[in-house]
Order: structure tokens, then C-alpha cells, then sequence
């Protein structure tokens, strides 16, 4: 997902479109291959979109995404991940057990040591594949009519630093997207992952969910109902700034 607010979030977005241009009217892969960009992204979309995807992609870097339900829902209507080790896709691997899901990527600690020794991102550019991609973005190939449309962009990588170190695990990206292909096209692999990941998914349940906060935040044993049975004389023995603290929490959650 694009912050569509920043600038740089809505060059991305323009590259996305520029690059399904050149993609989905080339002649030899236009009929195979298509790019598209959701737009205004949203629980309606979301129905049809995630019952459909065979495929979730987590891709953050791992320490810097605030731990979403996104790749829940996709888990539980049977799409496998290619992720990152960071927010929830750390729980789903633990549940679904890690040949379940195709992880790859720097760990926290392995970005916190790079980040010590002085990450290059130009050192990722050996990588030929890699470069030429950079190249072609950098020089206009996916936008004739501005050729320094996305100069932005390819600053923010390499003379900006790659903060978020998008070029750094690249090959090991494209060597997990292999692992996905290959997987794919034998069934019985495929189909076997997404079961344990539907089953694995009961782990992320709205019950369990409240069940645990009843217990572990709110400290009141639920009603057969699913109602905390003393909710209300937990909270009136309250004061003030603990209930403002509680509520909270619960709105960051």
C-alpha cells in the first residue's frame, strides 16, 4: 500500500501505471501478463480481491511495519506469503510453520548491522538484472514523454541511501519468487501449503482475540454470551487516566 499523501508515494504510483503500460500492450507477454494499480483500495474491493489472490506479498522491512491484519485475511481464504520476517508475519510463520510460507529478507538484527557497518546500496547494483531495471527507470524507458519523471525515485535508492533497503534483498526476493513458481505448478505442494495456512489461520480469530484482552488488559472473565461478565465493575472501580489509558491502547490495536 501507497501513502498517496507524499510525493514521492504518488511517483510510485506513476511509475506502477507507466510500467502496466509498457507491460500490458507488449505483444509477447500483454495476453499473459497484466499490472494494475487498485485504485481507492477499500473493504469492497478487498472482497473480491482477497478470496481471489493466490499469492499475498508482506514485503516490508523488517522492523518498520506496525503489525496489520491484511495478511491474516489473506491467509485465512487460502493465499500463501512471500514476506519478510516483520509485524504479524512473524506470528503467521510461527502458526503455519515456516515451509508453509515463503519468507526471505533481513532479519532486524541483520538490518541494524548493516546499518552499523554502513550499507551500500550500490553494491546491490552488481547484480546485472538488477541494474538494468534501475537503468531503465532512471532513464526514461518507462517514460518517453519525461524522461527525468523518476529521478526522484532512483535518488531516494542510491544517493539517498536506500533507507528502507529495497535493492539490498533483491536476489534473494527473485530467488523466493522461483521457489513460489515451481510450487505452484505442482499441485499437491500448493494445495497442501494452503490448507495448513487456512488451519493455521484459527490462531488469528476475533474470539481469541477478545477472549485474551478480557483476560490479559481488561482482567474480567467473559459471560457464555461471549460479555465479560463484570465489565462494568471493572470499569467503575477505575479511575480516569486508567481508563484513558486502556482506551488507548485499544485504539492502537
Amino acid at each position: 500500500f501507497f501513502f498517496i499523501g507524499y510525493a514521492i508515494a504518488k511517483k510510485i504510483i506513476k511509475l506502477i501505471n507507466d510500467v502496466a503500460l509498457v507491460i500490458n500492450n507488449d505483444t509477447h507477454i500483454g495476453n499473459r501478463l497484466k499490472l494494475l494499480f487498485v485504485k481507492n483500495y477499500r473493504v469492497t474491493a478487498a472482497e473480491y480481491i482477497i478470496p481471489a489472490a493466490d499469492l499475498s506479498e508482506q514485503i516490508s522491512l523488517a522492523g518498520t511495519e506496525a503489525s496489520g491484519t491484511g495478511n491474516m485475511k489473506f491467509m485465512l481464504n487460502g493465499a500463501l506469503t512471500i514476506g519478510t520476517l516483520d509485524g504479524a508475519n512473524i506470528e503467521m510463520c510461527e502458526e503455519c510453520g515456516a515451509e508453509n510460507m515463503y519468507t526471505f529478507g533481513f532479519t532486524v538484527e541483520e538490518v541494524q548491522q548493516r546499518r552499523q557497518q554502513g550499507y551500500d546500496p550500490y553494491e546491490s547494483l552488481k547484480n546485472e538484472e538488477l541494474r538494468l531495471a534501475v537503468d531503465q527507470i532512471r532513464d526514461g524507458y518507462f517514460s518517453p514523454d519525461d524522461r527525468s519523471r523518476f529521478h526522484d525515485i532512483i535518488s531516494t535508492l542510491l544517493t539517498g541511501g536506500d533507507h528502507w533497503m529495497v535493492l539490498g534483498d533483491y536476489q534473494a526476493y527473485i530467488d523466493k519468487q522461483c521457489e513460489v513458481s515451481r510450487d505452484f505448478l505442482n499441485h499437491q505442494i500448493w494445495y497442501s501449503k494452503c490448507i495448513y495456512n487456512i488451519a493455521a489461520a484459527a490462531k488469528f480469530s476475533s474470539d481469541r482475540t477478545i477472549e485474551e484482552y478480557a483476560k490479559d488488559i481488561w482482567h474480567c472473565t467473559m459471560h457464555k454470551n461471549g460479555r465479560p461478565d463484570n465489565i462494568k465493575e471493572e470499569c467503575s472501580t477505575m479511575n480516569h487516566e486508567e481508563l484513558s489509558h486502556h482506551k488507548s491502547n485499544d485504539s492502537l490495536t
